[in-house]
């Protein structure tokens, strides 16, 4: 039976072109790119491309590209290295309600060593409100982090307007978690009033344990890890040759594809969300109707999403009930009661997350399975 995969904000499948990356720079070219003989050189070139194609991607020079093991490696820097950075000019930092567990998790130790932090709000449709993030700025303000694209319901914020408020109010650096954008939609121009911008590799075709920090020119943080002085001494560690391989390569591949690939995959949602909204009552959207191309979150109304998913995957269709990073957790999804979704709605969602490898007749199939599953857990589940 043909597997559906529609959970590819958790993860994606990786592109042959990347895959083939990863083995010749594990088999062929596997030197260290900090030794200096020809091996070393050999890997230190792969690396310079493999930065370069990321660096033309985010419209922004490859030396501001510091390569990480991931997402959360690269938050975590971004948030901690520039609060302790800038402690001695302020205490206060501001975030929202909805960040990824690897932001939100960073924030809360933070607040645990002293600092104060602000949390904005989000609408009906998990957007902040502008006016709301105006105010939160003050004088002691160090750091603001606000998501591009949220991972659960694809809400995409206002960054650049966001971006314009912090830098006329403030001396405090913009952060910006992208991984659910980079690759995926077009970014603003050259990052412009961005700072700091998290990417990962295994969002966008690559291989997992990869990711890069973007850290503006002049702009300092403090790093996490110290040791040998690679990544221009802000990343200590023998690079990942074989993952920064394969990311560069995703990377070339999304660039060259993101306008014919968002268009496909806007199609396939809109058909997606259309099919289930219209022919499966009592089912209610998490989040904007336009949003990112590749995340709709959809409440089944007297079900449980756990229950949903696990009949799906039964029929070889992949979904998710929120944040894979969090989502083995008892905890209900933060995203979601931000947003102030009954707790019904809560327990009936799923998310699906989609790529451009997915057909209409996917798509369609999968429409058909979830009312017949979703018609017979009804029958089980009070309401």
């Amino acid at each position: 039976m043909k597997e559906i995969y529609l959970d590819n904000s958790s993860t994606t499948k990786v592109l042959e072109e990347a895959a083939q990356a990863v083995f010749d720079a594990m088999t062929i070219n596997f030197g260290n790119p900090s030794s200096l003989h020809r091996k070393g050189i050999e890997a230190e070139k792969i690396m310079k491309q493999a930065r370069e194609n990321i660096a033309r991607v985010l419209g922004v020079s490859p030396g501001e590209i510091y390569f990480t093991s991931g997402g959360t490696e690269s938050n975590n820097w971004a948030i901690k290295g520039a609060a302790s950075a800038l402690r001695r000019r302020g205490n206060h930092l501001v975030t929202t309600t909805i960040e990824h567990p690897s932001v939100l998790e960073a924030f809360a130790a933070l607040e645990e060593e002293g600092f104060s932090v602000t949390y904005l709000k989000v609408d009906s449709e998990a957007v902040i409100d502008l006016k709301e993030l105006e105010a939160a700025i003050r004088p002691d303000t160090i750091l603001v982090s606000i998501m591009y694209v949220n991972n659960e319901v694809g809400s995409i914020q206002p960054i650049g307007e966001a971006a314009q408020i912090i830098k006329s109010r403030s001396n405090a650096l913009f952060h910006v978690d992208g991984v659910q954008a980079f690759g995926k939609i077009p970014l603003i121009s050259n990052l412009e009033g961005i700072d700091l911008l998290s990417i990962s590799g295994h969002k966008i075709y690559g291989p997992k344990g990869i990711g890069a920090l973007f850290i503006r020119d002049k702009v300092t943080i403090n790093p996490l890890l110290h040791g040998g002085g690679q990544e221009a001494g802000q990343r200590s560690g023998t690079e990942n040759l074989p993952g920064i391989a394969g990311f560069g390569v995703a990377a070339n591949i999304c660039l060259e594809k993101m306008s014919e690939w968002q268009g496909l995959m806007t199609q396939l949602k809109q058909r997606l969300m259309r099919g289930i909204l219209d022919n499966i009552p009592d089912t209610v959207l998490n989040g904007p109707a336009s949003g990112a191309p590749h995340i709709l979150n959809i409440s089944f109304l007297g079900t449980r999403g756990e229950i949903l998913l696990h009949a799906l995957e039964a029929k070889n269709i992949y979904v998710s009930t929120g944040s894979a990073c969090s989502s083995r957790k008892s905890a209900k999804s933060h995203v979601l009661k931000a947003m102030a979704k009954s707790q019904e709605e809560q327990d009936g969602a799923i998310r699906f997350s989609l790529s451009p490898f997915i057909s209409e007749e996917d798509i369609d199939y999968t429409i058909e399975i979830l009312a017949k599953e979703v018609r017979e857990i009804r029958k089980f589940v009070r309401r």
